[in-house]
């Protein structure tokens, strides 16, 4: 990481299919070695299966498993003389954002289907149903800044 000054942001172009830019971020964390057209492919097979299966907008869906996970708060490591305290600490959008999609395709990944259209179809349709191992994750998270909330005097 430079200390001169910060990484500027790099442009996300928006995907074919809804022209969103968040489904686009999405679709470059799956990937894998560069292959943009297998990601499109499980990403919108994903999508498929959840107009079939929830008779909803599937980018409706998305969204909403999105603000499901995104977690709100998290911990923060800080040395204080010689003691590492966690602190809790706001998570920026960006940031919330960034988890929220890494915790879905984590969890989607870690789950027992037999493709990956349909882990992460499921994976979907139980983080935008408020359950599922990515809500999980961000419930473990406040609740580890709830029981820390005495250290919060320590922010910087």
């Amino acid at each position: 990481m430079s200390r001169r000054h910060r990484a500027e942001k790099r442009e996300v172009i928006p995907d074919a299919k809804f022209g969103d830019v968040i489904v686009a971020k999405f679709m470059n964390s799956i990937m894998y070695d560069g292959k943009k057209s297998s990601a499109e492919a499980i990403v919108y097979g994903a999508f498929d299966i959840i107009e079939g299966k929830a008779k909803a907008d599937p980018l409706g869906v998305f969204k909403q498993a999105l603000e499901n996970v995104a977690p709100a708060i998290e911990v923060r490591s800080r040395r204080v003389g010689g003691a590492t305290y966690q602190v809790p600490v706001e998570v920026r959008t960006e940031r919330r954002q960034a988890l929220a999609i890494r915790w879905i395709i984590t969890a989607a990944r870690g789950r027992n289907d037999k493709t990956m259209v349909d882990r992460l179809s499921a994976e979907l349709l139980d983080a935008s149903n408020n359950r599922g191992s990515a809500v999980k994750k961000r419930e473990d998270t406040h609740r580890m800044a709830e029981a820390n909330r005495a250290f919060s005097h320590y922010r910087w």
